[in-house]
């Protein structure tokens, strides 16, 4: 049986999909395709448990010339809009399950009603209710980390990634991130991470330095990324797609939420053990009191 799990959107949304491929394959050993977007695809193609990745595309003809090929029992959709739906509903896929949301739905035949806003569950928790959907005979249950990097050359660093690319509803600001990075510079090496869009934060970092740190933004892919991240002691963000990163591999996280509760770490928490999350929602206009909050236990993670 082959099986098309779909997450087309950003990079930390495609990560919380990983433990659905993650769980039926390990269970029933079928044939486990993935649909991601362009930015995805290469670290898709790096996990055991997938066994063949697509991109996603804007263009019908291509997306549905695309999934016409791979010959799919069963799609599941964590997220889908009008052209993911009609395309998958053109392949004449038997079985296509997806949450009942929106009027993508009405191209789906298996539907469950989850209400994401309510923020029951964690986003990866929400996607195992489609697993469920699909087989409930399986255990919603998945080894942590989700994928395991040679972890013995781990460096006494702590990595700050200041920049969102638009995915997070709220951040510290750059210069208390510069205070943060300041004030632990002496006892470990700090490095700043910065992706392709985070241009103007880059310039402002190193332009405003008055302290060692490394200025890193010469990672070629999301795979390297990944294996950088897992080297360090502390991954410092807000809730952005690297975050999710850091969690695939069960790295110490420093994470800012915002205090809203659809974007808060109750809905966009990372896939690792609890005990390695340090989740923190931000107070609109924070002040000093809250920064002190995140500096002492900054102080206390590397300690």
């Amino acid at each position: 049986m082959t099986i098309l799990i779909t997450r087309h959107d950003k990079i930390g949304d495609f990560i919380t999909a990983l433990p659905m491929c993650k769980i039926i394959k390990e269970q029933t050993n079928y044939r486990i395709v993935m649909m991601v977007s362009k930015v995805n695809v290469q670290l898709a193609k790096s996990f055991d448990f997938i066994d063949e990745v697509i991109e996603y595309s804007t263009d019908s003809f291509v997306l549905l010339k695309r999934i016409n090929i791979i010959k799919a029992d069963v799609s599941i959709s964590g997220y889908i809009d009008i052209h993911l739906g009609l395309c998958l509903f053109l392949a004449r896929i038997p079985i296509r399950i997806s949450p009942a949301t929106k009027i993508a739905q009405i191209f789906f035949n298996k539907t469950i009603k989850q209400s994401r806003s309510l923020v029951e569950k964690t986003e990866w928790k929400y996607n195992l209710d489609l697993v469920k959907l699909f087989d409930d005979t399986l255990k919603l249950e998945f080894k942590k980390p989700l994928i395991s990097l040679d972890n013995n050359l781990q460096e006494k660093r702590v990595i700050f990634h200041v920049g969102f690319g638009g995915s997070s509803d709220t951040n510290l600001s750059l210069d208390d991130y510069l205070s943060l990075a300041k004030s632990i510079s002496d006892e470990i090496e700090v490095v700043f991470t910065f992706g392709p869009d985070d241009d103007l934060s880059k310039e402002y970092i190193t332009r405003n330095l008055t302290f060692k740190a490394i200025i890193k933004d010469d990672i070629k892919s999301l795979v390297e990324f990944t294996r950088y991240i897992n080297k360090a002691e502390l991954f410092v963000s807000t809730s952005t797609g690297p975050m999710h990163l850091a969690g695939l591999t069960n790295t110490r996280t420093l994470s800012f939420f915002g205090n809203k509760l659809f974007a808060s770490s109750k809905r966009w928490a990372t896939i690792s053990e609890e005990k390695y999350q340090n989740n923190y929602e931000i107070p609109d206009n924070y002040n000093k009191e809250f920064y002190n909050k995140i500096q002492k236990k900054l102080m206390e993670l590397i300690s």
